[in-house]
């Protein structure tokens, strides 16, 4: 009832080797790139496949190293059902456990998201290649970016015409300790919050966790349910932040205009986020404080780390020395796109706020400058010209593009608007590529809609 116009439109472009080309290669099969296929499809762009590393059912983080009880956004979000009430969270959740399952929930349990995602592609067929990673993207020519990949061991070469990266969080770089963390600290007594370890060697242990946001308290929390014997969390701030900016920034004007701000107002909603940050999410603090044995210090940033002959770890913070068997560091990504094998070719051509923005001495950043200038559709932009063709066909639909696109934007609270905008481009993109068949093709067309011979033969 909602798929009119339902005819694909997009013309097939061939390759001289006979190889198929895609007409959208998209790079994720989470939420981003569900969303995203079956908002193609609905636009009547079909040659389209999603890859992703993970096995099929683990993609994104929801049960491969998230560790939360429930989502952070409210449970009335929308979006990734794109204008089908049927596809919803509700409609699902409710399908599921009923109608008085749904209203007793405050925010929908971490498994149930990944159960309707799962959900989701398989009811809508979706063409999601599981267990393939990117190993790099080359030079578009004649409108088409070769894209190797690995899959089960087996190198491929893809042809694509656009590509979107609904890569998450970590799209523009990787998750990332400390450098004096990760230089002092074995990998088997170190860990990140957002990476995949095992709880249980640390039963009985004393764990320190490095960071203030959900995943710090999520990993907290996880310790001591595996029966951790003390954890001491500890964040550089004074205090823990309490008010949640990203709650008022959900409106319409934000949401949906974000990109079309001035420069200058883009950059200082994204500086007033890192000065002020947001609180961890509910239940991680919630179930953390449960326990006696869990400690909480603000102010409390580990200055200098070292790997004792035991084993154990020294800390050193200006509230003393603590000493761990474990340490776990919730301290986000590095942005470097050179960490990134299918953009490592394109690094220093990438063009970046820095390129573009000089703001104010009291607005400067160290970070917030390295992050892509992206396009109105999420478009890679290029410095220097020499791979603008390429870049351009490349779609950032990620976390990299928070300064240009918004704090939310592609996170499941900013699909609502962000899908729509992304969708807007590749299809502008393909209109515009065969605009010069247009004429041709209209003048062309000659199918009767109107059967006139009962009419010439008087048969009326």
């Amino acid at each position: 009832m909602l798929s009119y116009p339902v005819s694909p439109w997009v013309k097939p472009l061939g390759h001289r080797s006979g190889q198929h080309v895609f007409d959208v290669l998209i790079v994720g099969g989470g939420q981003s790139g569900l969303t995203v296929a079956n908002g193609l499809r609905r636009e009547g762009v079909s040659n389209i496949l999603c890859i992703d590393r993970n096995a099929h059912g683990y993609e994104g983080p929801w049960e491969t190293f998230a560790r939360m009880g429930t989502l952070r956004t409210p449970k009335f979000l929308v979006g990734t059902e794109i204008g089908y009430p049927s596809l919803s969270i509700q409609s699902y959740y409710t399908a599921r456990f009923g109608a008085q399952a749904w209203h007793d929930i405050d925010r929908v349990p971490r498994t149930h998201w990944m159960d309707y995602l799962r959900w989701y592609r398989d009811t809508l067929s979706l063409p999601v290649r599981n267990d393939t990673t990117v190993r790099s993207i080359g030079h578009s020519e004649h409108g088409i970016i070769p894209v190797e990949v690995e899959s089960n061991g087996r190198l491929e070469r893809l042809l694509t015409r656009r590509l979107v990266l609904a890569t998450g969080y970590d799209g523009c770089g990787e998750w990332a300790l400390p450098d004096h963390v990760a230089q002092a600290v074995g990998s088997d007594r170190a860990f990140h919050s957002n990476t995949v370890f095992d709880f249980a060697p640390m039963r009985g242990r004393r764990i320190g966790v490095l960071g203030h946001g959900a995943s710090a308290f999520d990993s907290a929390a996880r310790a001591l349910a595996e029966g951790a014997s003390a954890v001491d969390l500890c964040f550089r701030r004074p205090a823990l932040p309490t008010v949640n900016p990203h709650r008022w920034i959900e409106f319409v004007g934000f949401l949906k205009h974000f990109p079309d701000l001035s420069d200058e107002t883009r950059w200082r909603v994204n500086l007033h986020f890192k000065k002020i940050d947001q609180p961890p999410a509910r239940w991680g603090f919630n179930e953390a404080h449960k326990y006696g044995n869990f400690r909480m210090h603000a102010g409390c940033p580990w200055l200098q780390v070292r790997q004792k002959e035991d084993r154990t770890v020294e800390v050193l913070t200006p509230q003393g020395a603590m000493t761990f068997d474990y340490i776990i560091c919730a301290t986000g990504s590095r942005l470097d796109f050179g960490l990134r094998p299918e953009l490592q070719m394109f690094r220093d051509d990438i063009l970046s706020w820095n390129d573009v923005y000089k703001p104010a001495k009291s607005d400067y950043h160290p970070t917030l400058g390295l992050f892509p200038y992206l396009g109105r559709y999420y478009d890679f932009r290029s410095r220097s010209g020499a791979n603008a063709e390429t870049l351009s066909r490349i779609y950032a639909f990620n976390f990299s593009g928070i300064v240009s696109m918004g704090p939310h934007s592609t996170s499941i609270s900013g699909h609502k608007y962000s899908v729509p905008r992304v969708l807007r481009g590749l299809t502008r993109s393909f209109m515009l590529e065969q605009e010069h068949e247009l004429m041709p093709d209209l003048t062309a067309y000659d199918e009767s809609d109107l059967d006139v011979t009962p009419a010439l033969t008087g048969a009326l």
